[in-house]
């Protein structure tokens, strides 16, 4: 596209977001919700579509089973969230709060805990074993929650102007979610820019948001850089959000090179719009030692590679660092079991542009490196000092590279230990996920847990369970822990999803089980599956993904049975 072209396309994109913004302000929520309504009927119609070319982007074969995570983190995730926002603008229209009806606690440090999953039979049933809740900020009592929750929607008549969206490149939902927060939450027109990577997919985000590119409130556009950047600039757009790379963020707030830096040092950013960002980070994955069965140490082996390899290490959460104590006497029994799910894993492509590059820097650290099978590129580095400046603690590697860490301890003592390590020596503060035994959580005490999870800097943690479970919950919010700044903003700042529309979310902290059934029953969890689909073990994902995907879209008892079915089969 020649310059001329480009900036009258850019005038064009964002006049019409200026003008859809002033369309959008004249949508009740009555016409809200019933624009969802629509886009619900949409994604169903064309989620074979949509995850046909996901699998060709991903290098997937249509018979892999791995195409179900492409059903699961992509229409049906996507769809999922709608359900949820559908019922908290109905429950506006009524003139109620959208927490209504969702039971709170008090947690520590003055903060108000919303009960957000299981809240319905379908959750119990769909996503059994698991819980969540979403922590508010310190301060805010359970009434200021209450009063305050609707954001955007609590007047959708003052619509807050044009918004750019910069889309992900590695999970297919992220650009509709984000672009569906904006609108909602946001109360502003959205200009959608896709990720290079999915551009293919521009026909499915147009006929899936149609309702609302008719009347201009959407807009999704190709991935050129020149007319993004263009676009960002325009007088007409107000707002940006992103989901991408903590160098990208700082490349457009600040500039590239030393325009940057010298925009940085002298404390004047290029951009002067509100801007909000997602932006991954180095996740750690928390073990605390105890007795665990065998069954108990290669299921949870499972877990963590599941936490590595889902995607092939293409997720912004994914677990990077495990942290293991040096004193437990099955840590070398463990280790050895994350090494065979590492290597058993089904093969698939590392696919996601630059993977090569940063395992090969990985590799060529001063850490010692094992090459574990299943992928040429699956990596594991044993031996990360924790203390040391090892690139695995700061670089987010993006691929299917895991490394380990020992820390000395047990119990609260070692759990202690681990909190800080990650909290003060790992870049980013999006997920953390700590796997424990029951009987080893019960001996913290209650009160004890939740003071450590407070004491924790990440907007998502997961207790027997991987971050991701957050990030497909709807009521939950996901983003970076508050109170990072623009001149070090590590995973971002602000959140999306968020499906009760809170207006003070501190972070999100989601529970699973221990153990998958049966064996769950034995220390009182009500999971009902062997394997969870996501799990990159699982052998009928695509099957279950799929299904997931007819039930949401119109939920009805007769088709339980078959999700079922193939979920049990997994």
């Amino acid at each position: 596209m020649t310059v001329e072209a480009t900036s009258q396309r850019a005038d064009q994109i964002a006049e019409t977001a200026r003008a859809g913004a002033e369309a959008w302000a004249g949508i009740d929520l009555q016409g809200r919700r019933r624009l969802l309504e629509q886009l619900a009927g949409l994604i169903d119609r064309h989620a074979a579509e949509w995850v046909r070319i996901a699998a060709e982007i991903k290098g997937l074969a249509p018979d892999s089973a791995a195409v179900g995570e492409e059903w699961i983190s992509g229409p049906w995730a996507t769809l999922y969230y709608t359900g949820h926002l559908i019922q908290s603008l109905a429950k506006l229209e009524q003139g109620d709060s959208p927490v209504d009806g969702f039971a709170t606690r008090r947690a520590p440090g003055d903060r108000v805990a919303i009960d957000i999953l299981p809240h319905s039979v379908w959750d119990r049933l769909l996503l059994s074993g698991f819980s969540a809740e979403v922590w508010c900020r310190p301060g805010v009592s359970a009434e200021e929650v209450r009063r305050t929750a609707g954001l955007g929607l609590r007047d959708p008549r003052a619509v807050r102007g044009s918004c750019v969206v910069l889309g992900a490149g590695n999970i297919f939902s992220i650009a509709p979610l984000d672009a569906l927060y904006v609108l909602y939450a946001d109360n502003r027109s959205v200009a959608l820019k896709l990720n290079p990577v999915t551009d293919a997919l521009l026909p499915v985000f147009e006929a899936i948001f149609e309702p609302f590119i008719r009347i201009g409130a959407v807009q999704v556009f190709s991935s050129d850089v020149e007319l993004g950047a263009a676009v960002i600039a325009h007088d007409a757009i107000d707002a940006v959000h992103m989901t991408g790379s903590e160098a990208t963020h700082d490349a457009i707030v600040w500039g590239a090179g030393s325009e940057g830096d010298a925009n940085r040092a002298a404390g004047t950013p290029k951009l002067r719009k509100p801007i909000t960002s997602e932006l991954g980070g180095v996740s750690p994955v928390i073990v605390v030692p105890g007795r665990w069965s065998r069954r108990d140490l290669e299921f949870q082996a499972k877990h963590v590679a599941t936490m590595r390899l889902h995607n092939s290490g293409s997720n912004c959460v994914a677990g990077q660092v495990l942290v293991v104590s040096a004193d437990w006497p099955q840590k070398a029994d463990f280790l050895d079991a994350v090494r065979r799910a590492l290597a058993t894993a089904p093969a698939r492509p590392a696919w996601y542009p630059g993977t090569p590059s940063r395992i090969a820097a990985a590799r060529s650290s001063a850490t010692p490196h094992e090459e574990v099978g299943g992928t040429p590129e699956r990596t594991l580095l044993p031996c990360l000092e924790a203390g040391s400046a090892d690139p695995a603690f700061s670089n987010e590697f993006f691929g299917p590279v895991l490394g380990v860490t020992e820390l000395p301890g047990e119990g609260a003592e070692y759990l202690r230990t681990a909190i800080d390590f990650a909290n003060d020596q790992l870049r980013g503060t999006l997920g953390a996920n700590l796997l424990a035994h029951p009987r080893d959580l019960r001996a913290l005490g209650g009160d004890r847990l939740d003071q450590l999870l407070a004491d924790l800097r990440y907007g998502t943690i997961a207790i027997n369970a991987w971050t991701a479970v957050g990030y497909l919950s709807p009521y939950a919010t996901w983003g970076a822990f508050p109170g990072h700044t623009a001149d070090d903003i590590q995973s971002g700042h602000g959140v999306v999803h968020n499906g009760l529309l809170l207006a003070q979310p501190e972070r999100t902290i989601v529970r699973g089980p221990f153990r998958p059934f049966p064996r769950s029953w034995a220390t009182g969890s009500a999971a009902l599956t062997p394997l969870p689909p996501w799990f990159v073990h699982n052998r009928t994902a695509a099957t279950t993904g799929e299904r997931l995907v007819r039930f949401s879209a119109a939920p009805r008892w007769r088709k339980l049975p078959g999700v079922f079915a193939s979920a049990l089969r997994g």
